[in-house]
């Protein structure tokens, strides 16, 4: 099979209080594992089997519904775990934080920028920290399992930080208490690893 479900990099409980056990589980092993699966069902057999998931979603315009929708569960959510960690909060240093300053109005403007990205986008979705074309960060959001990788995108740009607003991502905990949780996620994003991914985007 092309692609495989990625290992959870801290244990089901590393984030509590703020996402429960239960929901990472659940999250992890069934909502990921099947977006996984059916990925690799819908490009068995074609020209995308050999490609790797960027080149996939960089031509979503040209392959099937179910291509655009799994292929995307898989990506975002393997960078979803990837910025997340037990050790999380606070706020980025260096670089990082100079361009969002720079670009975004500062610490607190980006806060309200991405948490209000996330609040109204309605229905399933993501938002979305990214580096656009031109170097620059911006905040932007995208439905269902879209991102900004994909040619069909509204703001295109390589992902860095992003946040599942889909209620399956929150609702044991939260209920429909989205903007909670929108809270709550500042308290476990890895800023070592958004930080190593902006660094890389900027090359």
């Amino acid at each position: 099979m092309a692609f495989q479900l990625p290992a959870l990099p801290y244990a089901f409980t590393a984030l509590e209080p703020h996402i429960d056990a239960r929901t990472m589980e659940i999250h992890h092993d069934k909502h990921h594992a099947a977006y996984t699966n059916n990925l690799n069902n819908a490009i068995a057999g074609t020209e995308w089997e050999s490609k790797t998931i960027e080149e996939i979603l960089a031509n979503v315009s040209k392959i099937s519904m179910p291509v655009r929708n799994n292929g995307g569960g898989f990506y975002n959510h393997n960078l979803f775990w990837e910025i997340m960690g037990p050790n999380g909060g606070g706020a980025p240093t260096g670089d990082l934080m100079a361009a969002i300053e720079t670009h975004l109005g500062g610490w607190e403007k980006f806060k309200e920028s991405f948490s209000n990205a996330a609040t109204t986008r309605f229905g399933s979705g993501w938002a979305w920290l990214i580096v656009t074309p031109d170097k620059k960060l911006a905040v932007t959001s995208t439905p269902n399992q879209d991102n900004t990788l994909m040619d069909i995108a509204d703001v295109k740009g390589t992902p860095i930080l992003g946040l599942d607003v889909w209620e399956h991502a929150y609702y044991l905990n939260y209920q429909n208490r989205r903007p909670d949780y929108i809270s709550a996620f500042f308290n476990v994003i890895n800023w070592d690893v958004v930080t190593a991914k902006f660094n890389s985007a900027m090359k």
